[in-house]
């Protein structure tokens, strides 16, 4: 049924209100267990899966007809160096290190993407970020204990700048930036005696970071990139767990009120999971913290560096649009788009996905491929976002504009309704009137559908939104290499 209501909106294409890096991919691979010798967990399942079925879950990501993403996160786990050690000087002693046993499958999937998307002429932006340092950094001397030991301050940097290192110089895979920690603004999760609950409960790597130690080592890990020569990889704080943290919690402060931390800030970071439902997890898409930031530094960009894939359909697509909208983010990188969710120990918490691997050794694909897909293609790196308006919050719309680049002017249409809904799109920025039209929606036969070309009729876009559905609108002018 056809609501009788005419929704508008409007989209200008030259109305670029800022620089957008890409969507990503995460392959998440050790992310628990307490001994990889005891356990070698490897929760992306490509472990599990045959060469043909790894090499078709590449393309469907990496290929050309696929995702197409353009930023990759890979996660820093605890095991990479097991023996303690406290070295005053600067210099990464690549000896003390081992950051082969227990990334095989997420370097596997990282080198591929890189030599996919490199053959197609694009790249890969990789941010990696420390998931949990080894236990013997901590206060508490094991794996997820709640406190660093102020003595290993300069080494856990160097653990940090090491991996960099490694991937940039050993596997030809350049690092663009580095964050400190993983939802390490949540203190709730250890007791008083900072010793973590059993890890059967299902958490995965930690350690606290106060917003004040999160100012502090910044400039230090600035330091050892810079003295083992690798000043062009970017500082990020870390990755709280929702931007509202970020804000609220006293990240953003803390690091504009330090100078130091200041001068060192690359990129700006956090997790973007969003919470319609008051009370202490709650979270709302805002820019304060982002805003703090920018007016000591206009330059900063900011990554969603991870985002819930919900219930796989079109609402998990609105978080999206509000980190980009509302939080003001350059960039956007899911939670683990491939995942052998039977590996998460004490359930998965988040069991949304894009591929699914099963322990016989079968995949998937979901729905949040085909939804991602809609977003992912669209903006494309070096794209821009551009201005957007609608008269109704069930429409959601998401523009790029080429921005110079060889992509198309792109529109995604969200109708989070279960009517369809009828728009009338005023289009400005554009000289081209055709568009082609992709579609994924609740019809379990439209999954990324081409549904044909839709012309301009006096520079409006008039459109049928079907009921849960994403509907992305390439110019035709320049879509070569899109579609």
């Amino acid at each position: 049924m056809i609501t009788n209501k005419m929704i508008n909106g409007k989209v200008d294409f030259s109305d670029k209100i800022r620089y957008w890096d890409g969507f990503g991919a995460n392959y998440v691979e050790t992310s628990q267990t307490p001994s990889y010798e005891q356990y070698a967990q490897d929760y992306g399942g490509f472990g599990i899966l045959n060469k043909e079925a790894r090499e078709e879950i590449l393309e469907l990501i990496f290929g050309e007809n696929g995702l197409k993403p353009g930023l990759i996160k890979m996660f820093l786990d605890p095991f990479h160096q097991e023996e303690e050690s406290k070295i005053s000087s600067y210099k990464i002693e690549e000896d003390y290190y081992n950051h082969q046993k227990t990334t095989k499958w997420m370097r596997y999937f990282v080198k591929k993407g890189m030599s996919m998307s490199q053959n197609r002429g694009d790249n890969l932006k990789i941010f990696t970020s420390l998931y949990g340092p080894p236990g013997w950094m901590t206060k508490q001397r094991f794996i997820r204990g709640r406190d660093l030991d102020p003595e290993y301050k300069l080494e856990c940097a160097k653990y940090i700048a090491a991996w960099a290192k490694y991937l940039t110089e050993k596997e030809s895979l350049p690092v663009k930036c580095v964050a400190l920690h993983n939802e390490g603004e949540d203190y709730y999760r250890w007791p008083e005696n900072g010793k973590f609950p059993n890890w059967e409960e299902g958490h995965d790597y930690n350690m606290f970071w106060s917003p004040e130690q999160v100012a502090e080592l910044i400039p230090v890990l600035r330091e050892v990139l810079d003295k083992n020569e690798m000043k062009n990889i970017k500082v990020a704080p870390g990755e709280t767990t929702n931007w509202t943290r970020f804000h609220e919690w006293g990240y953003a402060e803390a690091i504009a009120n330090n100078k130091k931390a200041m001068d060192s800030l690359g990129l700006i970071s956090s997790h973007g999971f969003l919470s319609s439902s008051a009370g202490r997890w709650s979270s709302d898409p805002r820019s304060a913290g982002i805003d703090i930031l920018r007016e000591k530094n206009p330059e900063l960009k900011a990554w969603t560096t991870s985002i819930s894939w919900k219930d796989m359909d079109v609402d998990f697509l609105f978080d999206y649009f509000h980190n980009i909208y509302s939080v003001k983010v350059n960039g956007i990188i899911p939670w683990a788009c491939i995942q052998h969710s039977g590996r998460w120990v004490g359930g998965d918490p988040n069991p949304g996905t894009a591929i699914r691997v099963y322990n016989d050794g079968s995949y998937s694909i979901e729905p949040g491929y085909y939804y991602y897909k809609q977003l992912c293609r669209a903006g494309q790196p070096g794209m821009a976002v551009a201005r957007i308006r609608t008269t109704d919050t069930q429409i959601g719309l998401i523009a790029f504009s080429a921005n110079g680049t060889d992509n198309s002017n792109s529109l995604v249409v969200l109708n989070r309704d279960d009517t369809t809904k009828n728009v009338e799109i005023k289009v400005e920025g554009t000289e081209e009137g055709l568009f082609n039209a992709y579609r994924t929606s609740q019809n379990e036969e439209e999954n990324y559908s081409e549904i044909g070309e839709y012309n301009l009729t006096n520079s409006k876009l008039i459109y049928d939104a079907p009921p849960r559905s994403a509907t992305t609108f390439y110019n035709v002018n320049n879509s070569e290499g899109i579609l």
